[in-house]
């Protein structure tokens, strides 16, 4: 039975050179190709493809992106194609079924297609490469997050960082609040605050971050917390657990 792949990159000479490479296998058909992070969101979605080749490096949404949208647990196996240096690939090497360094040779492509291919093979209960762990590895490589890919009904958007005032625990979600609108995101307070600016977002409770822009003032309350007005009107509250971090300001 053939395997169905996806070909994600922004540069058509590399989507090319991989369709070129994976002819010669003769198992594997190209289900879809994309062009950056935004398609490859939709594609893995609808077309449930049995291996993505996904680079790292694309404008707006970059293959971890990708990742964090969808769900490590929701990802296909994955190559990873990337320009990333030996000090970064350790992290690809314990926790990522297999990473192709551009340039890459058409026998390193093939070694790990093999190893892709023995992969897909196995028991859907093996357990699979922690993605998880690998953007947790990465990501003091990686600098803040400037856009957070989010869904609408039955499309994507993205969000810039810098528009979201504040954002809320919502049971497994949180909610970010932008401009008078809010948009549900699949992810962990503690997750997305490691991706923020924390020159730019800052956690007040358990259950919110704000846009340190976005704050009007403070007005102390009881049992040493404060009353947090945003400039959008809505009181949020500081609860002394997270005061010491307002500690120049108060």
């Amino acid at each position: 039975m053939k395997l169905r792949a996806l070909v994600v990159d922004d540069e058509a000479l590399a989507r090319q050179r991989i369709r070129d490479l994976l002819r010669r296998s003769g198992d594997i058909e190209v289900a879809g190709e994309c062009v950056n992070g935004l398609e490859a969101v939709r594609a893995i979605e609808e077309l449930a493809p049995d291996l993505v080749f996904l680079d790292i490096q694309m404008p707006e949404l970059d293959g971890f992106g990708v990742v964090e949208a969808l769900g490590a647990e929701r990802m296909p196996p994955t190559l990873f194609i990337t320009a990333y240096d030996q000090h970064a690939l350790r992290a690809f090497e314990v926790h990522a079924l297999d990473y192709l360094l551009k340039p890459f040779s058409s026998q390193r492509f093939h070694q790990a297609l093999e190893r892709a291919r023995r992969w897909c093979s196995h028991s859907a209960t093996d357990k699979g490469p922690d993605l998880e762990g690998l953007l947790a590895g990465l990501r003091r490589e990686r600098p803040w997050v400037d856009r957070l890919l989010v869904k609408q009904g039955d499309r994507h958007i993205l969000v810039r960082t810098s528009a979201i005032q504040w954002i809320e625990a919502e049971d497994n979600h949180v909610r970010l609040h932008v401009e008078g609108t809010s948009h549900l995101l699949r992810q962990t307070m503690t997750g997305l605050l490691a991706r923020l600016d924390p020159s730019q977002f800052r956690r007040i409770h358990r259950s919110a971050i704000v846009n340190l822009d976005c704050i009007r003032e403070f007005q102390p309350w009881t049992g040493g917390d404060h009353v947090v007005f945003m400039r959008d009107g809505t009181r949020l509250t500081l609860s002394r657990t997270f005061r010491d971090q307002f500690d120049e300001w108060l």
